[in-house]
Order: C-alpha cells, then sequence, then structure tokens
C-alpha cells in the first residue's frame, strides 16, 4: 500500500491506523494536527481511521509565528527582498559599527556611496571587507551629486565596478535644504533608464512629479519624509499617502526619519520600505536603533495590513452596555 504524506511517498505491507502511522513516524500525537484526504480528522478519530491506498495526509506542527514568517516579499529591479526596510552605509563611526548595525536591522538591501580610493594607502579598510556583497545587495546612489551629468557618470562607474544595474538615483537643488532637482532628476532618469539601469529615484513629495517618474521607467519612487538628515519624520502624510494610491511601482520614504515611531508611520501609510541612515548611524547607540527601526517597520507594515479603525468625532465605549448592574 502506497500513501502519500506531507508530499512524500510511504509504503506499507498491510493497513494501518492514523495512530499506528505517528507511532511508526515518532511523533506525539498532542502536539500535532492532521489533514487526512483534503479534511481535518479530529484526534477522537485517529485510532479508528484506517489509511487506504492513495490515501493523502498532512501533518503540521506549530512553530515560531510572527510577522516575519509571513509570505510578505517585495521586488524590484528584479530583486526579491522579505526586509522592508533599507540601511545607508555613511556617517557609522567604523565599518565594523556599519556590519554590526546592518546584521542587528535584518536588512537585505543597503545604498552604498562610490568614492575614490586611496591612493596613498591601498591596503586601507573598504567596506567591502565588513559588508559582503554576497549576503547583502549593494544599492550604489549619487549622494552629493549636484547635476544630472555627476549622477550618470558616477551610476556608470559603481556599474563598471561591481556590475550593479539596480541603483538609487538622487540629485540635490542646494546644499542647505538637500531638496532634490527635479528637472536635473528627471533628465539622468532617462538617460540612465535608456542605459539599461533599473531606477530608484529620491524625488519630491509630489504626486505629479512622482507619477511622471513612473511613467518614463523608474524602477521604485522614494519621496523625501522631510529634509535629509533632519530627523523630523513625517512632514507630509497626505502627499505621500496619494503617491502611494496613484503608483504602481513601489514607494519608499527616503530621508526623515529620526525615530521608530517616523518608520512606523511610513509603513502605516502603505509605503513599501523605508530607507534610513542618519536615524541609526547619528543615534547614541546605533547597533540597538537598528535593532528598533527593524521592528518598528515590521509592526507599521502589520498595522497597515491589519487597517486601522474608523476614526470618530467622539468616543465610543468598548464595553457593551447590556446586563450593566
Amino acid at each position: 500500500m502506497i500513501i502519500q504524506v506531507n508530499g512524500e511517498k510511504y509504503s506499507f505491507e498491510d493497513s494501518i491506523t492514523i495512530s499506528e502511522l505517528l507511532s511508526n513516524l515518532k511523533f506525539d500525537h498532542r502536539k500535532i494536527a492532521i489533514e487526512y484526504n483534503l479534511e481535518i480528522l479530529p484526534r477522537s478519530l485517529y485510532e479508528s481511521t484506517c489509511i487506504k491506498e492513495n490515501d493523502k495526509i498532512e501533518i503540521v506542527h506549530f512553530i515560531g509565528g510572527g510577522m516575519e514568517n509571513i509570505n510578505d516579499s517585495w521586488e524590484v529591479g528584479g530583486y526579491k527582498f522579505k526586509s522592508r526596510l533599507i540601511i545607508g552605509t555613511g556617517k557609522y563611526q567604523d565599518y565594523i559599527q556599519n556590519k554590526e548595525a546592518a546584521e542587528a536591522a535584518e536588512v537585505e538591501l543597503i545604498t552604498v556611496a562610490i568614492r575614490r580610493v586611496n591612493l596613498s594607502d591601498p591596503t586601507k579598510p573598504m567596506l567591502v571587507d565588513f559588508l559582503d556583497p554576497k549576503k547583502f545587495v549593494f544599492l550604489p546612489n549619487t549622494a552629493g551629486c549636484y547635476t544630472g551629468e555627476e549622477a550618470v557618470r558616477t551610476l556608470r562607474l559603481a556599474r563598471e565596478a561591481g556590475g550593479w544595474n539596480l541603483v538609487k538615483l538622487e540629485v540635490l537643488g542646494d546644499e542647505k535644504t538637500l531638496y532634490p532637482n527635479m528637472p536635473e532628476t528627471l533628465k539622468s532618469a532617462e538617460l540612465l533608464i535608456k542605459d539599461g539601469f533599473k531606477v530608484m529615484v529620491y524625488c519630491s513629495d509630489d504626486p505629479i512629479q512622482a507619477k511622471i517618474l513612473e511613467e518614463i521607467g523608474c524602477s521604485a519612487i522614494m519621496p523625501l519624509g522631510a529634509p535629509i538628515g533632519s530627523g523630523l519624520g513625517i512632514q507630509n502624510p497626505l502627499n505621500i499617502k496619494m503617491i502611494i494610491e496613484n503608483s504602481s511601482v513601489p514607494v519608499i520614504v527616503d530621508a526623515g526619519v529620526g525615530t521608530a515611531s517616523d518608520a512606523a508611520i511610513a509603513m502605516e501609510l502603505g509605503c513599501t520600505a523605508v530607507l534610513i541612515n542618519s536615524a541609526i548611524a547619528n543615534s547614541r547607540d546605533p547597533v540597538l536603533m537598528a535593532k528598533s527601526m527593524h521592528y518598528a517597520v515590521l509592526a507599521g507594515r502589520a498595522s497597515y495590513l491589519a487597517g486601522r479603525m474608523e476614526k470618530k468625532l467622539f468616543g465610543t465605549a468598548s464595553t457593551p452596555s447590556d446586563g450593566k448592574i
């Protein structure tokens, strides 16, 4: 007699009961549940249920659960990610602290800047000595670029250095606000997309500009929550929400997050992910803050999926009045 247990075939010479099967497989019936030919089988029937040829049985048990075990991945530029937190690699005390923060945050995608090598000391440590490109997906960005020409040149060098096509485009307007220069951003995005890049683009929180960037082929829209490095949090949640509802590509809040509650708010709005650098690197304990951001993103995402209650003008008692003494 051949049967199927959890997708695998098992052979028995004689007919056996469910209880005998569990005994053979050395499972405690108190710790499992059984689906027998697509029907839940009560424990009271384990002794009396005889297994027949070609029967299909599923045996399951409880494991440690939670949001992290939910199949809630997202995709961008041909990559698939489970973590919805992206962190930067600037402003840390050293590469060791950067590595520890990335591990505490449990991220898969990290932004990296392109800078000249140290000609006077070729042995000086490099980021890749601590953050393995095989473990983390590197997202080259154009931090510090103020023209589209600079940005395009930088990312072409990044592709030559590491073969990366998934990139983050950032063209700044001035040194004081670090707001994006949208005309230059648009021009350089078009050039990069024609050149085969998958462009994740830093932009203003303008729903019209965001839609234009999506329509020319950007792989992800990254509106600022507040000025870069300000830690002010999400200043215009209405615009962010409008961008999300009008977009068919990932929307990632980039810049402005100051603490864990800001990250949770971004996720509760429906953002695909959050990119954070200064809030972690500039905290008193970057590794602990990285861990808190990890949990904040999970909590915000779960809250968004659960759906918040309706807002009401007046109070509504949570305890029913029926049967009140």
